[in-house]
């Protein structure tokens, strides 16, 4: 048996790279997708080779349709057809709604919601048509709860629940599933540039503790992308440190 062969956008850090790590460690061959970074993607790719798997990065703007069909591809070409799809990349562009402009909320609209189509319709038939197909798209916390200054975030973030859910209905008659995780506040770039005392207070929320590392959140799309979350479809995991359980 082949390989899985595994595409992961936004991937050049953050939870994108965890995943694409995770990947590797189980011997998948990963495409990692990314938008501007040359030099961390490489860094991305050198890890998941580390980890045991193979690995190419592809440079691809998910709001360009074109791009992401130029993606499909260089996988195809690469490895073959895509067994797992995981739409990660994403973006924001916080500001408090009175003073949100249209570009700020179509930006980010653009990035999970038209980003997430492209590269789902572009993939569709290849996740079809695989034994065991596998969609995970990662959405937040903050779609399900809102928060001050994200209202752009928080409805793409629910957007990507219905989308998701839709999706299971419609791969089930190919023995496909679609998934969610929904992170809660995750050490990446995104929150080490919330001011402390912003730290301090959502910390107080959360029963564990802690902020969640990229690799937690990596450990539940590899669970969904497996065999074992065979009987699980339409689903969303949280993955947030007990907050609002």
């Amino acid at each position: 048996m082949r390989p899985k062969t595994c595409v992961v956008t936004g991937a050049s850090k953050g939870i994108g790279r965890g995943i694409a790590e995770r990947f590797g460690a189980a011997g998948c061959e990963v495409v990692v997708n990314y938008r501007s970074s040359d030099e961390a993607a490489a860094e991305t790719v050198d890890r998941v080779e580390t980890a045991g798997g193979s690995a190419i990065a592809v440079p691809a703007d998910v709001t360009d349709l074109t791009e992401v069909e130029a993606m499909r591809d260089e996988a195809h070409d690469a490895f073959g057809s895509v067994d797992v799809l995981v739409n990660n990349a994403g973006i924001t562009q916080d500001v408090r709604f009175k003073e949100m402009s249209h570009e700020e909320w179509d930006v980010v609209l653009d990035v999970h919601l038209d980003g997430t189509f492209h590269c789902t319709r572009t993939f569709y038939d290849d996740l079809a048509a695989a034994e065991g197909g596998r969609l995970v798209n990662i959405s937040s916390i903050i779609g399900k709860e809102g928060n001050f200054g994200q209202a752009n975030y928080a409805t793409a973030k629910a957007g990507i629940f219905g989308f998701t859910r839709t999706l299971a209905l419609e791969l089930a008659r190919t023995g496909s599933t679609a998934n969610c995780v929904a992170p809660g506040f995750i050490e990446t770039d995104m929150l080490a540039d919330v001011p402390e005392k912003i730290r301090e207070g959502i910390l107080e929320d959360v029963p564990l503790d802690r902020f969640g590392e990229p690799e937690e959140i990596a450990d539940a799309v590899r669970f969904l992308a497996s065999g074992d979350s065979s009987y699980m479809t339409g689903q969303t995991l949280s993955v947030n440190g007990g907050k609002h359980l």
